[in-house]
């Protein structure tokens, strides 16, 4: 019986759409969808699902949903502690890979360790420290397998910087260390504040661009700080500017180089540039520039030491405090002055590294076709600054050179992080001793080709052919870190990347659309030159959402559009303007301001004799224009579903065209 009356609606249906089809191939009027008004929802309803869209988009209760008490307490466990839910598949093989990689990236960041802890004006063995307790507190927490931790040069120059404008390093060492320790617990807190209330989309705010520009300025200015110990000049600028390192530079050339320390420094800088070369040429040499560094010490730290080439000026590391992380609790300060500057220095710190640690993941999370939890990210980087401001720990976040040969020496897990934590516990332990003879000039050459990498200038060649403005933006963070300081070239990053945001809400595109031969589809006229206006017809879309900010100009750029359009047909002498259509397919929303400006653009039109026509407005559109009664004011039979459509209603004679 249900099947008959199934059959029969069917029947129905197609003699409707049988009729419909044959009075539109008799000429008459077609048939004209109406724009769907959506069912309203509860003020609840419609807050729910805008905080639920915008802060919890990823869905991350998904895994909880029909699942026993007991369960979801382990998954809450699992999703805090990663590490319980893929090590209880962990096998043999996985550790085989881990092992290598673990081992392949300790060979790495010991020296490099040595190097940033100099760039943020802490002694070597802070650096140690860095790559000794984040790693392991992130190998237990992060949801990333290829990223490897420790302190990264970038951050150690933003950081150094920042401190010694606040405190001297070497007049006053003690305090400048607290504060470090206390910029770090912020830093820590920042980053998992920015996890655990699901605010990581606030780093997104930085641009590509403006990070390129901000990393290769960076970089430059990290290289041209090497040259104090690669030319092994003692006096030098406290200064990061590149007018003021030069000017050190050149004003101790007669007097202040040391030749012996630029022939070590040359020498192991050319070895280490022809090992990356070879790296970089042949994958499965990818060791070789891994392991270079830490050749480069042993090798230069025995020269010095047989030749004693420290007692003609060679400068070297002298004392490594020997054994594993002593506590800091007592040190962060608490109260005081510096409480609100180390957290000022921390917020800044914090964001930088979160922001590098993040695309990092995400890079290798895409090359090996996983998810990476953004969230989870900012809190285990978070937790393990914190816990690392606790055991004398400096910043640490996730190094792109270390994550590369992590990824390259076959990684399999976040476990690679615990084997190199256990090798620089060793170091720490027994052979901290045996930097004694290391020259300064050799970090120096380590430092400088690692940062090399940095200066990404065919990213910036891309972004030019790309986005000019976006290579405005790059170039500004570059030249602002390069010929100013970190913090301004920082600051006109930040600020750049806000201006375009502003530039592009407060000034969105509009176009004219024009129909292309031989169809009902109607694009912009510039696009498609082969496009062709209709007569009496202005059809105008715009690209973006209808808010306060924008309102007012949106208003003003279509009646600019209609002013212009009505002087070229005066020139012609073709039909004049008399219904103006607006395509709202791209306009997202739209605010009171955008309403009240469609209600003076209707009114405006009207003193003109011209009728406003509006096409597919969206859900939230549509609802809104229908509750401020502005659809009403128009005429709902003045809303159409097409362009289409709408031209069919403003005319009639064009819209039978084949």
């Amino acid at each position: 019986m249900s099947s008959t009356g199934h059959q029969g609606d069917e029947t129905i249906v197609t003699k409707e759409m049988d009729e419909r089809s044959l009075s539109i191939s008799h000429g008459q009027e077609p048939y004209v969808h109406r724009v769907g008004v959506p069912p309203r929802q509860n003020l609840f309803k419609e807050f729910q699902a805008t905080v639920k869209e915008t802060f919890f988009s990823d869905d991350p209760l998904h895994s909880f949903k029909d699942q026993t008490k007991s369960r979801k307490f382990i998954l809450g466990v699992e999703a805090i502690f990663p590490i319980l839910s893929w090590g209880r598949n962990y096998t043999l093989r996985n550790f085989r890979g881990d092992l290598i990689a673990g081992l392949t990236i300790a060979s790495l960041c010991i020296p490099q360790d040595i190097g940033y802890a100099k760039l943020a004006n802490l002694d070597p063995q802070y650096g140690l420290y860095s790559s000794f307790v984040p790693p392991l507190i992130y190998a237990v927490m992060g949801s990333s397998r290829d990223i490897a931790i420790g302190p990264v040069a970038v951050v150690s120059l933003l950081l150094g910087t920042l401190l010694q404008n606040e405190i001297d390093p070497i007049a006053n060492p003690t305090d400048y260390r607290r504060l470090a320790f206390t910029a770090t617990f912020f830093a820590g807190i920042t980053q998992a504040t920015l996890g655990v209330f699901r605010l990581g989309f606030l780093i997104d705010f930085l641009s590509h661009a403006a990070i390129v520009g901000f990393m290769g300025g960076a970089a430059i200015t990290i290289a041209l700080q090497q040259l104090k110990g690669f030319l092994g000049i003692k006096k030098f600028t406290k200064k990061t500017d590149v007018i003021s390192v030069m000017q050190s530079v050149f004003s101790s050339a007669q007097h202040g180089w040391n030749w012996q320390t630029i022939v070590i420094g040359a020498s192991f800088l050319i070895f280490l540039l022809v090992a990356r070369q070879i790296g970089k040429k042949n994958k499965k040499f990818f060791w070789v520039p891994a392991v270079a560094p830490l050749i480069s010490v042993v090798l230069s730290t025995f020269f010095v030491y047989i030749t004693r080439a420290d007692k003609e000026g060679v400068a070297i590391v002298k004392h490594i405090e020997k054994g594993i992380n002593p506590s800091s609790v007592k040190e962060i300060y608490w109260s005081g002055d510096y409480l609100g500057k180390g957290f000022r220095i921390g917020i800044v710190a914090g964001m930088i590294a979160l922001t590098e640690a993040i695309a990092i993941g995400r890079t290798f999370a895409s090359m090996k076709d996983y998810q990476l939890n953004g969230n989870k990210e900012m809190v285990a980087l978070g937790a393990m600054n914190v816990v690392g401001s606790l055991t004398s720990c400096y910043v640490a976040t996730g190094s792109f050179s270390r994550s590369a040969v992590n990824f390259m020496a076959g990684c399999e897990t976040a476990v690679s992080n615990i084997v190199m934590s256990i090798v620089v516990l060793l170091t720490l332990q027994f052979i901290t001793p045996l930097f004694k003879y290391t020259p300064n000039a050799i970090l120096a050459a380590i430092i400088i080709s690692a940062v090399i990498n940095l200066v990404d200038y065919q990213a910036a060649i891309l972004i030019w052919k790309i986005d000019k403005f976006d290579f405005v933006a790059c170039m500004g963070a570059f030249f602002g870190v390069v010929f100013a300081s970190v913090e301004i070239g920082l600051l006109i990053a930040v600020s750049i990347s806000f201006a375009k945001i502003l530039l592009q809400v407060t000034r969105p595109r509009t176009a004219i659309l024009g129909k292309i031969p031989r169809t009902t589809v109607y694009r912009n006229i510039q696009q498609y030159p082969e496009a062709t206006k209709v007569p009496g017809v202005l059809i105008i879309r715009v690209d973006s959402a209808i808010y306060f900010s924008n309102s007012n100009y949106v208003k003003e750029r279509i009646l600019r559009w209609l002013m212009d359009e009505e002087e070229q047909i005066k020139g012609d002498y073709q039909t004049r303007i008399q219904f103006l259509i607006v395509e709202m397919s791209p306009v997202t929303d739209i605010d009171t301001s955008g309403i009240h400006a469609l209600e003076e653009l209707y009114r405006s039109l009207q003193k003109r004799d011209i009728q406003l026509v509006l096409a597919n407005p969206g859900p939230v559109v549509i609802d809104k224009l229908h509750t401020s009664n502005f659809a009403n004011m128009l005429g709902e039979d003045k809303i159409f579903l097409t362009v289409a459509e709408a031209v069919a209603y403003c005319s009639p004679k064009l819209a039978e065209d084949p």
